[in-house]
């Protein structure tokens, strides 16, 4: 029997197990005729981490090695910007968030920046010492924004960041951050830290709930679908969705579109309601019959990075939803449909 097994295809026998266990689906994934998106090569090779857009025409771009980049023609050319910091500190830029001119930008170690200028002027803000590191900026109102850490804390400025209030009792319910969401709504959702469990957070609560992950896999990331309910990218490459908003213990069986060997590490929804996940290995699928089956994108597929972020805008300020795609060494992906 051994003999039989292993002059099997991995391929063939990952297919096969799924098909007998009833556990998982491998969809026979095919290539798209057309891409919808188009490549941005950067001769910086650091990797793009998050981008934000003030208005249709002028937008930021964060990543390692404190890259910042500004577009001022909806994202097609970008140039690089500097920023008043130590030269030899070497900051992660992480996370940036506008509303209207003012915004937000943190980085790792330790670092929240506030502009009222739409990025002409940043100010470096003291932050004391917080749990964990900053993680996710989110400009709620005027002067007003929420920092979550490593640590799972949720802190609230409402006067510019002179001073940030916890809103969070016990950040030890996280169990630490590997990935972390919230909506517009502020309800927020992350994964632990070592992927063993996922927890929530709802807008008007101070404490985490702890939920279990949906199989014996780790998660990857998770994170709200447009309507607000929670997708699961686990090891294995297997993506899950939450079928009862009212149940979070209630996951659909996973989806298993490549096996490839590459984990998906985001997903994102375009403007016409198609599901984007990507991974590693240039791996880039999307499903237009809510996840039941995936194409590869032929233009991603042929770049030599891995597909971190997946990001769709859709903001008053802009004209069209933009969405990007963030890749490492250089690479990105903006749609152009």
């Amino acid at each position: 029997m051994k003999k039989i097994i292993t002059s099997i295809p991995n391929l063939l026998l990952s297919v096969l197990l799924c098909f007998v266990l009833s556990s998982c689906s491998s969809t026979g994934v095919k290539m798209n005729d057309s891409s919808p998106w188009k490549t941005i090569q950067f001769e910086d090779q650091a990797n793009a981490l998050d981008v934000d857009f003030i208005n249709d025409k002028n937008g930021f771009l964060v990543g390692s090695n404190r890259l910042i980049m500004e577009s001022n023609d909806g994202g097609e050319t970008w140039e690089k910007r500097n920023l008043d910091l130590p030269s030899e500190e070497n900051f992660r830029l992480l996370d940036i968030d506008f509303k209207g001119e003012e915004g937000w930008l943190i980085g790792q170690p330790s670092l929240v920046m506030h502009t009222l200028d739409a990025g002409k002027n940043w100010t470096r803000l003291s932050l004391g010492k917080l749990p964990g590191q900053p993680f996710l900026i989110t400009t709620v109102d005027a002067g007003v924004a929420e920092l979550a850490t490593t640590a799972g804390a949720i802190y609230e400025t409402s006067d510019s960041g002179e001073s940030w209030n916890a809103k969070v009792v016990d950040a030890s319910g996280s169990g630490g951050v590997r990935d972390l969401r919230r909506t517009n709504k502020g309800d927020y959702v992350s994964v632990s830290s070592l992927g063993n469990f996922f927890s929530t957070l709802e807008k008007d609560s101070d404490a985490w709930i702890a939920h279990q992950r949906a199989s014996s896999k780790r998660v990857q990331s998770i994170g709200f679908n447009p309507e607000g309910s929670l997708w699961m990218l686990s090891r294995g490459a297997e993506i899950r969705f939450n079928e009862d908003t009212n149940d979070l213990e209630n996951w659909s069986k996973p989806v298993i579109p490549i096996l490839n060997g590459y984990n998906y590490l985001d997903m994102g929804w375009d403007p016409n309601g198609d599901i984007w996940a990507g991974g590693g290995n240039g791996t880039l699928i999307v499903s237009k019959d809510q996840g039941k089956t995936w194409n590869k994108d032929p233009i991603a597929s042929e770049l030599p990075t891995n597909y971190i972020k997946i990001v769709f805008l859709d903001k008053e300020a802009l004209d069209n939803q933009k969405g990007f795609v963030l890749g490492e060494r250089g690479y990105i992906l903006k749609w152009n449909s």
